[in-house]
């Protein structure tokens, strides 16, 4: 049984939801898995002392997280040295424009080149728009990006776009490469 620390950054609630997700996956494969909201860190972390790490991270204004960042630029060594993961959530991964899919994988490639980190896994996943939870002013605001993007404008309910067969195959991807540290 492997020990993973699953660090995620989420505005609205879908990036953990995918967290729980991936956590579910791992922990049906025997694993033991902490998950953590990366502005909780607890003070006792000890990040050396997990055999892999996987981070996750909602896009925002064409931004990760300034903590979550933080958390990988400190920790650069120790993820570079382990079993590490990396996914990012966003409306745009599920754009039919391919401008917006490349923007995606600029914001990606950035994000990784700034920090110098180099996951030995890496996923863009379609986010979900929640009508439901926004104020008048940023259901406004995304409704024209959804119209933008080919997205539903319904804002009288939410809309869940995430390929959860996709967040399973990263999730037994990243499952796959964990040591088998099980007593014979």
């Amino acid at each position: 049984m492997a020990s993973i620390l699953l660090l995620y950054g989420t505005s609205e609630g879908q990036t953990e939801k995918i967290a729980h997700h991936v956590a579910g996956v791992l922990t049906g494969r025997g694993h033991a898995v902490e998950l953590v909201h990366g502005e909780r860190l607890p003070d006792s972390l000890d990040l050396p002392a997990y055999d892999a790490v996987v981070v996750g991270d909602s896009i925002h204004r064409s931004r990760h997280h300034a903590y979550v960042r933080e958390f990988v630029e400190r920790n650069r060594e120790v993820l570079n040295d382990c079993v590490s993961a990396f996914y990012q959530v966003s409306l745009s991964a599920a754009s039919e424009r391919p401008e917006s899919v490349a923007e995606v994988e600029a914001i990606e490639e950035s994000f990784l080149d700034e920090t110098g980190w180099t996951p030995d896994h890496v996923a863009s996943f379609a986010g979900a728009i929640v009508y439901s939870q926004y104020g008048p002013l940023k259901r406004f605001v995304m409704r024209r990006i959804a119209r933008k993007e080919g997205g539903d404008t319904d804002t009288s309910r939410d809309y869940e776009y995430t390929d959860w067969g996709e967040v399973t195959a990263f999730a037994e991807a990243v499952a796959a490469d964990l040591p088998d540290l099980r007593q014979t």
